[in-house]
This record gives structure tokens, C-alpha cells and sequence, in this order.
């Protein structure tokens, strides 16, 4: 079958860039020669999403360390890329069907008429959790799946659905309705699903907020946010593109981001930045800050955003040390931080179906029509992949599917 990978045989990480497409061996199951198969589910993928952690990957700017370490704990020389998919599922194990979870909507079992939750079968389409956890540690016995101290990624230390098919443990496995969400968006529910755990952890009806950086899952938090009862959504972010689409989406005010002075060291905060949030608040700051990009100038312009008795989310992932900004602020001003990684198990994979299967908030229709931009040199098959081509679809565009 055909994959895009990293190949350690192709050159060091250091001296390589992007991905390459190459025949692979196809996946089965057999539970004879690997009685784990049992518990697994075979899946033909159909779209793919990137983001930015495959971004930072194509670069060798991110992932390095779990990526080759995984590599060489498996004696394997390539790792199959990508944690965003969607796809059908065509063989089973035989104890999959039962491993499964069973999606809610509005916090009611999908169920038969007869009111039994229908069991995962071949044919049904689906999308992975990213995460795949142990079951068994500390935190997931405790109902804190999304921080198992056993996981594996997808993509990163677990081959992932940048292939034609995959082979992944059942329980990771989200049924989708297809009569309810469109099979591009499929792709879509795990990293919209970052957005809603960001905007789940503090109630943000009636409150005014500033998200920084607006890539994909900023872009995301802006229809996450509002349908849960924000007011003001202040978006700060340096890419027009970005701004645009944006104010497509409804945000109130886009404070755009302008390259730093030579003088100004990389941790510190945007004066600029700072004042205009300060004018938009009346001096008060906002109720709610979002760090979405990463960087430590970002989470800088939080702490100096964000009101007394205010809560900053972190989100943006960098590796390395970060400068915390007159440490003092952050106590007396009683700002609490809270860091966010990956999706709640199941609450909210839960909640992200709800979102995507109610047509009244428009959250498709806005993904496709102004992200996606209705397909339009957006998505991209498989057997037309170039790195060149790949390359420019990145630069041109936040988001962006690989059909398979």
C-alpha cells in the first residue's frame, strides 16, 4: 500500500526534510500469529488532516526524540506519519466490537430501535482518538485518559493514517454517522476536539477572551467559544490569511501580530499588543486567555492580557525552557493556568460530535466553506503527492486534507 513516512534509511533526521511516499507492507489482522489482534480494527482510510505537529515534523522541528525512539524500540527503520483521519472500517477482530465506545448525542446512546447501542461492524465509518492509552495506569483508572502515563501517538510513536489502511486498537475507535457529519470533516473531530477541551475548562458564558495565535485549532476555538456563550473574541495573530478567515468566522476584533524589533528578546511580551487589549477592556484585561501558538512571547502576552482572577489556557506546544514574565503578576494578580493536552475521554469526543451534528451553530458549514475553503486547492490525493506540491498547499493554506 502507499504511505507517506519518515525513513531513517534515507538520511539522518537532521539532514532529511518533509515526507516521503513509499510502498509499504499492508496491515492484517491475525490473531494466530498475534493474539493482541483480537482487540483490533482494521481501517481504509479515507481523508487525512495536517496540522501543525506535522508541520514541525516535515521541518525536523518537532517529535524528533519520540518519533526515532519508537523507530528503534520496534526495530523498524520508517514510522507511517499522520494523526488525523477518518475512514471505514473493513475487518474486525473478534473481540473489537464490544472495545468500541459508543458515541453519545445529547448525552443519549446511539441506539437501534430496539434501544440496544449498536455494536462497531465492517462497513461502519469512523475516526481515531490520536492518544492511543493503556487502560490500566494510574491516571486512566481515574478518568484522566488523556494524560496515561502509557500512551502512544499516532503518527508520532505509533504508525498513523497517512496510508491507505491502518491497524489500531478498538477502544480508540469513534463510530461517525455519516448522515450526520460529512466524511471530510471527519478528519476534522480530533483536532476540533482541542479546541473543545480548551474551551471546556472554564465556563466562558458572557465572557470576553483573546486567543493567541490562530492557526487551525485557534480558527476552531473561535466557533467552539461563541456557541458556548462568549461575548468578545479578541483573536491575535501575525498570518493574513489567517485574520481573514478569522472575521469570516465571526470574531469581534483581530489584533494583528508585527514582526519583533532586532532589540527585543524572543520571551518578551508585545507592548503593542497589550495596550490595544487593555483599550478593548477598559483596563481590564480579558476574563479568558487562550496560548495557542507556542511560543514564549505568546504566553507572555497572556499573563499581561489576562484580568485579576482571570484564567490563562495552555495549549501551544514548544519544546525547552520559557521565561515567565515578572513572576510576581502571575500570583498577585491570582491568575490561574490551566494546561490543556489532547481530548478528554470520551467527554470530549462526546461533545464534538454533538457540535458537528447540530446544524443550527453552522460549525460544518463554517469549517468547509471558510477552512477548507469547499475543497478548493485544499484537499489533496494521495497519488498526486510531490513535496513540492504538498509544500505550497501548506504555505497557501492553515488547514489542509489528504484524500486517500
Amino acid at each position: 500500500m502507499r504511505a507517506l513516512v519518515f525513513d531513517t534509511t534515507l538520511g539522518s533526521w537532521d539532514d532529511t526534510r518533509g515526507f516521503e511516499l513509499q510502498d509499504v507492507p499492508e496491515p492484517v489482522l491475525d490473531e494466530k500469529k498475534d493474539p493482541t489482534d483480537a482487540d483490533k480494527v482494521l481501517l481504509r482510510v479515507h481523508y487525512a488532516g495536517i496540522c501543525g505537529t506535522d508541520r514541525g515534523i516535515w521541518n525536523r522541528a518537532a517529535f524528533r526524540d519520540q518519533i526515532l525512539g519508537s523507530i528503534t524500540a520496534e526495530g523498524n527503520t520508517r514510522r507511517i506519519l499522520g494523526h488525523e483521519f477518518f475512514g471505514e472500517v473493513v475487518a474486525l477482530g473478534s473481540k473489537a466490537s464490544a472495545l468500541a465506545p459508543s458515541p453519545l448525542i445529547r448525552g443519549v446512546p446511539r441506539s437501534s430501535e430496539e434501544g440496544v447501542v449498536a455494536p462497531l461492524k465492517i462497513g461502519d465509518f469512523a475516526a481515531p482518538e490520536s492518544h492511543v492509552v493503556c487502560n490500566k495506569c494510574f491516571q486512566c483508572l481515574r478518568g484522566e485518559k488523556h494524560v496515561c502515563t502509557n500512551e502512544k501517538i499516532l503518527g508520532i510513536s505509533h504508525d498513523g493514517g497517512f496510508a491507505e489502511f491502518v491497524k489500531l486498537p478498538a477502544h480508540i475507535i469513534w463510530k461517525t454517522d455519516t448522515s450526520k457529519i460529512r466524511p471530510e470533516l471527519g478528519a476534522m473531530q480530533e483536532p476540533f476536539g482541542n479546541a473543545v477541551h480548551a474551551a471546556s475548562k472554564v465556563p466562558l458564558q458572557g465572557k470576553t477572551i483573546a486567543i493567541f495565535g490562530l492557526g487551525p485549532i485557534g480558527l476552531f476555538l473561535i466557533l467552539v467559544a461563541r456557541g458556548l456563550g462568549a461575548t468578545t473574541i479578541i483573536g491575535v495573530e501575525p498570518n493574513p490569511i489567517s485574520q481573514e478567515m478569522a472575521r469570516r468566522l465571526g470574531i469581534d476584533y483581530i489584533i494583528p501580530l508585527s514582526p519583533r524589533q532586532k532589540d527585543t528578546a524572543a520571551h518578551h511580551r508585545d507592548e503593542a499588543v497589550i495596550k490595544k487589549i487593555e483599550e478593548l477592556t477598559e483596563g481590564l484585561g480579558v476574563d479568558v486567555s487562550f496560548e495557542m501558538a507556542g511560543f514564549n512571547s505568546s504566553f507572555n502576552n497572556c499573563l499581561f492580557a489576562t484580568r485579576r482572577g482571570g484564567d490563562m489556557i495552555a495549549f501551544g506546544i514548544k519544546m525547552g525552557d520559557f521565561v515567565l514574565e515578572n513572576y510576581n503578576r502571575f500570583i498577585i494578580r491570582g491568575i490561574t493556568m490551566h494546561a490543556v493536552i489532547g481530548r478528554r475521554l470520551p467527554e470530549t469526543w462526546e461533545m464534538t460530535q454533538r457540535l458537528f451534528s447540530d446544524t443550527k451553530n453552522k460549525i460544518q458549514e463554517n469549517i468547509w466553506n471558510i477552512i477548507l475553503a469547499q475543497g478548493k486547492d485544499t484537499i489533496l490525493s494521495l497519488k498526486d503527492y510531490t513535496k513540492e506540491r504538498f509544500e505550497e498547499m501548506m504555505a497557501k493554506h492553515p488547514k489542509i486534507l489528504i484524500e486517500i
